[in-house]
């Protein structure tokens, strides 16, 4: 496959950034809805599946394509553990003991975690000033939001909580920057693949864990494990995958820096939680440094 180079995002690409941004900040409040009653191990593998059972199909129509050596499919292993089994389990198992905002401000600190790591790895997704002051406006919203929300939520097995949130986080950053490397899959499909790969993986630590008791899980909590494997999991997993092949790791992630703010507010409407003040400053940061970020060098007038 030819070496593929970035592109400037376009307005279709902003507006799918910003609708994966608001599914996966919906999602940390299903997770806070079904853990309890599913347990993290097997939260994950649920979503997981679902999301791999509603792709497959349509991957099969149009030509399953698997790793063509032992070292890709060594590859996509690592990615599929980094970008869907150890984050998704880790998520999971800090929503038992902080709330699904805190979970979702603290994985705002990935885009700057993004950024260095495509920087580091890629030949086209390098640093520039712009994308330095956007990722500079960004990280300042999150801080703002994490010291007025997180700082006051510690509390006993809150830090370690916090601590796999962060790690998730790390997960994710990695993880995007390999994805660009997979040269020989095709996005949607490369999700299909990567998906399945986290099933067995997430249903094999699932059997090592114990198996819950179907009957007792609510519809409530069957419906939220439902829109995570569809939405989420699922469509956005192929999102997630057409937009970093298309625009870069890092500009990418600069649009994550909105899940925080989204998942506060949703938590606001749906569980009637209070909104600081701090967090619609945050929004106004964030949403400067996407703007300053997506300003190319090129674009400045000739003088």
């Amino acid at each position: 496959m030819a070496n593929h180079t970035i592109r400037k995002p376009t307005p279709l690409d902003l507006s799918l950034l910003l609708f994966l941004t608001l599914v996966w900040a919906s999602s940390f409040i299903a997770i806070k809805v079904a853990v309890p009653e599913t347990g993290p191990v097997w939260l994950a593998a649920t979503r997981v599946g679902i999301g791999f059972l509603v792709l497959l199909p349509w991957t099969l129509y149009k030509g399953l394509v698997m790793p063509g050596s032992i070292k890709s499919w060594l590859n996509l292993i690592v990615i599929s553990l980094l970008n869907v089994s150890v984050p998704f389990m880790l998520i999971s198992w800090a929503e038992l003991t902080i709330s699904a905002g805190i979970t979702s401000l603290l994985l705002g600190t990935g885009p700057l975690l993004s950024l260095i790591f495509s920087h580091l790895t890629t030949h086209d997704d390098k640093f520039n000033r712009f994308k330095l002051v956007g990722i500079a406006f960004g990280f300042s919203g999150i801080v703002l939001v994490v010291g007025n929300e997180a700082l006051q939520s510690v509390g006993t097995g809150s830090v370690i909580a916090m601590a796999a949130v962060l790690g998730a986080s790390v997960c994710y950053a990695i993880s995007g920057a390999m994805i660009r490397q997979v040269k020989d899959i095709p996005p949607a499909r490369l999700a299909t693949v990567i998906l399945g790969f986290s099933s067995v993986e997430l249903i094999g630590i699932g059997l090592l864990d114990g198996i819950p008791d179907v009957a007792a899980i609510s519809g409530k909590a069957w419906g939220s494990l439902l829109f995570l494997g569809l939405l989420p999991t699922g469509l956005a997993t192929i999102l997630r995958y057409r937009l970093i092949w298309a625009i870069g790791a890092s500009f990418f992630s600069l649009g994550m820096n909105l899940i925080p703010v989204f998942g506060v507010i949703l938590g606001a409407l749906l569980l009637s939680e209070q909104v600081a003040a701090t967090t619609w400053a945050a929004l106004v940061l964030i949403l400067a440094g996407l703007m300053i970020a997506r300003t190319h060098p090129k674009d400045r007038p000739e003088k």
